[in-house]
């Protein structure tokens, strides 16, 4: 990889040049430009869903300028709206003036849950359970032996108590498991059916529904920017205006729901775009980012932003379920060209480099909101493409 990602006057090139170029900085092979040129077969796609046709393209770019935790990147995108490669390019540009972004995230822990139904005695229940823990978990260490070599595996067992549902009482068993590298709901779902029915015994109750959650609140991502406030300068509005309208609109965010999903509707616009590259399951980094985002009773923004010491200060943490082995990045070949692009990421590396995107895809759009507002930037890249079509 090259030792910076900025990539001056690179949308003045050839879709070729592009490539070109591309293979140069970031060491690509001639069979990594092919999967930029085809991506998946016709058979690959048949192993993955069913009654296959074709396959069905969108368009593969990437955004340079990345700096996250000290590392040149080219972020992947895969995206077919307008405007958000080239806001995300300029974001990561400001963002630099910084030092760029500073990630971390939590240890992949997945949860997995069971519901027990008629269980005569819930809190007799949750006693049982919680002193028979120890064997629990020995009895799914065997399930999966890849990842217990690399250190992970079921790590815990917690009790959750719904006394008041449309269907009366339930106990919830969360099984919390280690999976490493992978995204691991096939794991999790297989651990957590082989446990139901020891559950049932011990509880006298009834398992119903076995199944992982997307809401998985053990595995989260963060990322944070401190940028000088005078990288925000426009022709019209010193830095400090902009800094503080940024402010202005994400506190806006945090107060209206109304506002809040179109706020972090930008932030996915973001990440999405790097998991469907890296071949990851989009929806549900959806539905647990979403779900985090109304975990006190409201839901708000995902992002924080505020104004200190001449500073532009953001910072974005959410649920991040991503996995670099299995699933798509075993069958599809430009999603693990994207992945090399990345310099081979790990999962806990994948979603940090995931949720940084989202934290400038966040700046981009509310820089252009408080600034010259978004449809200009955004109305100009849709106009071409009319015209391209005309």
């Amino acid at each position: 990889m090259t030792k910076s990602s900025r990539l001056p006057g690179f949308y003045k090139l050839s879709v070729e040049e592009r490539r070109q170029l591309l293979a140069e900085l970031a060491q690509l092979s001639a069979e990594d430009l092919r999967a930029l040129a085809g991506g998946l077969s016709d058979a690959d796609a048949d192993v993955l869903v069913e009654n296959v046709i074709g396959t069905y393209a969108l368009p593969f770019a990437i955004a340079p300028n990345f700096i996250i935790d000290g590392e040149e990147l080219f972020m992947p995108l895969v995206i077919e709206e307008p405007s958000v490669v080239a806001a995300m390019a300029h974001a990561a540009k400001i963002a630099r003036a910084g030092g760029g972004f500073t990630t971390g995230s939590t240890p992949p822990i997945m949860i997995g849950q069971i519901q027990l139904l008629d269980v005569p005695y819930l809190d007799a229940a949750i006693v049982r359970v919680q002193g028979l823990k120890r064997e629990l978990l020995a009895k799914i260490e065997h399930l999966h032996p890849t990842i217990r070599k690399l250190g992970g595996g079921p790590m815990d067992l917690q009790v959750r108590k719904l006394e008041d549902t449309p269907a009366g009482p339930m106990l919830i068993i969360h099984l919390l498991m280690d999976t490493r590298d992978a995204m691991g709901a096939n794991a999790i779902n297989t651990a957590v059916e082989t446990l139901a029915p020891e559950l049932e015994a011990i509880t006298e109750g009834r398992a119903l529904l076995r199944i992982l959650t997307n809401l998985s609140d053990q595995r989260r991502a963060w990322a944070s920017c401190r940028i000088p406030v005078g990288a925000l300068e426009t022709p019209e509005l010193t830095g400090e205006e902009v800094a503080r309208g940024i402010f202005e609109a994400n506190a806006f965010a945090l107060a209206d729901p109304y506002r809040a999903a179109t706020h972090n509707k930008g932030i996915f616009n973001g990440i999405d775009a790097v998991a469907i590259a890296t071949g990851q399951d989009w929806r549900a980094i959806e539905a647990g980012g979403h779900a985090w985002a109304a975990r006190e009773g409201q839901y708000r923004a995902l992002t924080d932003w505020r104004v200190e010491n001449n500073h532009l200060l953001g910072y974005l943490e959410m649920p991040l379920a991503v996995g670099t082995v299995g699933g798509l990045t075993k069958y599809h070949p430009t999603a693990r060209l994207a992945l090399k692009l990345l310099g081979d990421p790990d999962a806990r590396r994948l979603s940090q480099i995931m949720v940084a995107a989202g934290l400038a895809q966040n700046l981009a759009a509310l820089r252009a909101l408080v600034t010259e507002g978004i449809q200009r930037g955004h109305m100009a890249l849709h106009e071409r493409r009319l015209k391209m079509k005309d």
